[in-house]
């Protein structure tokens, strides 16, 4: 059987929306092919019970990308942020981590964290680009699994004062 390449343009758009209990199951298998130690159904679970703010890109019927924000007095964390291996390269994560940043300043936070491995090459690029700094380092702060031996992770921040939110269709 033949396959095409992907084309960019040919794509159709992404829907955003909130993440729903009916998805958890869902998400979760899609972050155990995602993450080498990935979030369990429960840790979904417990993200929508604590009234996290959580969203799903959905394309054709299909997640592609979702995310999990942390809102606390003046300062948001992002938890995760996930795009399915076959929709990466195509500002999914991108488009993510803008909204999730701007429902961070809509909610009032003054700064914006996150961990990230720091291996992870194209999230720090992606991290970058979008004004998150490397504040500090945390040893070993990812478990090993069986294909990949424990890790640092830096811990990132974003200064969301005088941040305007965007719009997005």
């Amino acid at each position: 059987m033949a396959t095409l390449a992907r084309t960019p343009g040919l794509r159709r758009p992404v829907a955003w929306r909130p993440l729903d209990e009916r998805d958890l199951a869902y998400v979760a298998a899609l972050e155990r092919q995602i993450h080498a130690v990935p979030w369990t159904l429960g840790n979904f679970r417990d993200a929508l019970a604590s009234g996290y703010f959580a969203l799903v890109g959905e394309r054709e019927g299909r997640i592609v990308a979702f995310g999990v924000l942390m809102l606390a007095p003046g300062e948001a964390q992002i938890l995760n942020l996930s795009v399915v291996p076959d929709a990466r390269r195509e500002g999914l994560g991108r488009a993510l981590l803008r909204r999730l940043v701007d429902a961070a300043a809509r909610a009032g936070a003054e700064q914006c964290f996150l961990e990230v491995r720091v291996s992870n090459a194209p999230a720090l690029a992606l991290y970058a680009a979008e004004g998150f700094e490397s504040i500090a380092r945390r040893d070993d702060y990812y478990p090993a699994s069986a294909t990949s031996p424990r890790e640092d992770a830096l811990v990132l921040r974003r200064d969301l004062v005088g941040h305007s939110p965007g719009k997005f269709s």
